[in-house]
């Protein structure tokens, strides 16, 4: 486990390419796994949770410079990025920015209002790529979508005329809410309220900015079905408004790598460094930032020579569906996917109702979906063995496409990684096995204002800093662990957040 204590300060060294020393006792492979050992014991030891939350406090300090948040392509994130850059150049990495385009979107208006028969406000969320309404929004009749099981999904839901000018209120499930908003719109709609098949609030995506055809927010379920109740005893007429700023801008991933180790052999960890504009998004995800570039500065002032090149990343536009990563992914080169031997993802590590769960990459919990690539169970292995070997408690998750693992899986290359949980509910098993409250959300500030700096739990970020501490210092030197077969352990693992398929971390996208 990573040690609460502050590490001393030692002189930054650069990172100088090397072989693995390889004495005339040992085979490669011997030394291999005998330096691997030696250094992440170092590294566990000096990577410190106190030192990361001075990263964390640094991250809070920009968020209240600039406007509260840190979202891609505003002063917040930037400024977050370039704080990233400066240590990593500080300590002797080569560091970089991979820009990249994309549509930067902040809601302007959210609001829904019963103008007849009874009065009364009710709380909507903007889908993201909603196209917007005038100003003040628009006065509307609303018209049901009949209810079954792809409610909204086709031509044939919309009777001839009858939606005309109107907004639809469609229930959630079957399609995209995408699919749900285009249908509603082709059939003359003024916009589109769709509301939750479960119980919470409903935010979510239309997927891109291309797909957008009406004004389209969620509601809740009960809202919903409220008004499909009111709507059956007569006319419901409604005050509608929902507007969203949607602007192409530019935004940089952060990457730094050692100068030296085998390209060949190129051992990959990641982050996101974006915040929703909800809030600073200190634990989602200013912790696993945190904890990245506190590893990054140990492994820097270690003096080891990693045999392996290790290669650190921190992305932008993450929370606008996964599009740092994405664009980073579909840059490399054939031989760039081919050079990385393996994927570690570290998105929310320091939920204050925390569970501890690692990414299920062989499946063996059959929750949601499949296993991730080949090498991917036995980074799951890995991480299991170093929190076993410490009497930590911890599950499985599954790899819901929700970060920025999606896009290294997508290519084959190897995943996993740790998370502490978001808007799902601790369970009272989770509650006996990790301690804090069953009934109430891993993180109750997740994507909300209440995301700063006294939202995070300090056990659960060192635990995590020890597990991204014992990766980066193994995996530096050996790989071999990756070639050695898995034994399947079902950990009665779930999602540690809502289900649903998204674009992105939040993002739904349907049911």
């Amino acid at each position: 486990m990573a040690t609460m204590a502050a590490a001393a300060l030692a002189t930054p060294l650069l990172l100088a390419s090397a072989s693995p020393s390889v004495a005339h006792r040992h085979s490669p492979g011997e030394q291999a796994a005998k330096d691997a050992s030696k250094l992440a014991r170092k590294l566990v030891d000096k990577s410190s949770a106190t030192d990361a939350y001075k990263h964390l406090q640094k991250f809070q300090q920009i968020a209240d410079t600039t406007g509260g948040h840190r979202a891609a392509g505003t002063l917040g994130h930037d400024a977050s990025a370039a704080y990233v850059y400066q240590q990593l150049k500080k300590f002797g990495y080569d560091v970089s920015y991979h820009q990249f385009d994309f549509i930067y979107t902040e809601t302007q208006a959210e609001k829904l209002s019963v103008l007849t028969p009874a009065p009364r406000d009710i709380e909507i969320k903007a889908m993201t790529y909603t196209k917007s309404t005038p100003v003040g929004g628009i006065k509307a009749d609303l018209a049901a979508v009949p209810v079954d099981e792809t409610t909204g999904c086709e031509p044939a839901d919309y009777a001839s005329g009858t939606f005309t000018g109107k907004i639809a209120l469609i229930k959630r499930g079957g399609c995209t809410f995408g699919a749900k908003q285009a249908a509603a719109a082709d059939a003359g709609a003024a916009g589109a309220i769709i509301y939750n098949n479960t119980d919470g609030a409903l935010a979510g995506t239309l997927g891109d900015s291309a797909t957008g055809k009406i004004p389209t927010g969620g509601i809740t379920k009960a809202e919903g079905e409220k008004l499909a109740a009111d709507l059956a005893t007569g006319p419901v007429n409604i005050s509608f408004e929902i507007r969203q700023l949607q602007q192409k801008r530019v935004t940089n991933n952060v990457i730094a790598e050692t100068r030296g180790g085998n390209a060949a052999n190129t051992v990959m960890l990641g982050s996101h460094l974006d915040s929703v504009t909800a809030g600073p998004g200190i634990n989602d995800n200013g912790s696993g930032s945190a904890g990245l570039l506190e590893v990054a500065q140990e492994l820097a002032k270690s003096k080891s020579k990693p045999a392996n090149k290790v290669r650190f990343a921190w992305w932008s536009a993450e929370e606008n569906g996964l599009l740092g990563s994405e664009a980073y992914v579909a840059q490399l080169s054939s031989l760039g996917k081919q050079e990385i031997k393996l994927y570690l993802n570290f998105d929310m590590i320091a939920s204050p109702n925390y569970g501890l769960f690692v990414y299920d990459g062989d499946d063996s919990d059959g929750v949601g979906a499949g296993p991730g690539p080949v090498g991917s169970a036995q980074l799951e292995r890995d991480i299991n063995e170093f929190l076993d070997k410490r009497g930590t408690p911890h599950e499985g998750t599954d790899f819901t496409g929700r970060s920025d693992y999606g896009p290294f899986i997508e290519v084959g290359i190897p995943s996993g990684g740790t998370f502490t949980g978001a808007e799902g509910i601790k369970t009272d098993k989770q509650a006996e096995k990790f301690g804090g409250t069953a009934g109430v959300a891993y993180d109750s500030c997740y994507h909300a204002k209440c995301d700063t700096i006294s939202n995070i739990d300090m056990k659960a970020f060192a635990v995590n800093i020890g597990v991204i501490a014992n990766a980066v210092g193994t995996y530096a030197h050996d790989l071999s662990s990756l070639r050695k077969p898995v034994v399947t352990v079902p950990t009665d693992g779930d999602a540690g957040s809502g289900g649903g398929l998204h674009d992105g971390h939040g993002h739904e996208v349907t049911e």
